[in-house]
């Protein structure tokens, strides 16, 4: 299992966020710099998304999802990890900065 936590995510320099909720949550805040790509739309078609080449950092509420779906897509040859507490986390931190 690979994670990160905010703190260090945020040192990161252009990491690639994929936020895995539906587009509706998205759209009321996110991750600044994050992506949205839904769960089911990500785990069914994950190869028209990703490449395995580029390092992806998903989240979620609380992390458990992205945490399941960055271990799948770990084992099909992409470099996954989950953020740590998911998106209720990096507002627990950050607060809405959106």
């Amino acid at each position: 299992m690979n994670s990160i936590s905010i703190d260090n995510l945020l040192l990161l320099t252009d990491p690639i966020i994929v936020d895995i909720r539906a587009s509706y949550y998205y759209g009321l805040g996110h991750i600044k710099g994050a992506i949205s790509i839904p769960y089911y739309n990500l785990l069914s078609n994950y190869s028209h998304y990703l490449n395995k080449h580029d390092n992806y950092y998903l989240y979620c509420d609380s992390g458990d999802q992205s945490r399941e779906i960055a271990d799948r897509l770990r084992k099909f040859g992409y470099k996954t990890t989950s953020i740590e507490g998911g998106y209720l986390e990096y507002e627990r931190l950050l607060g809405k900065t959106w």
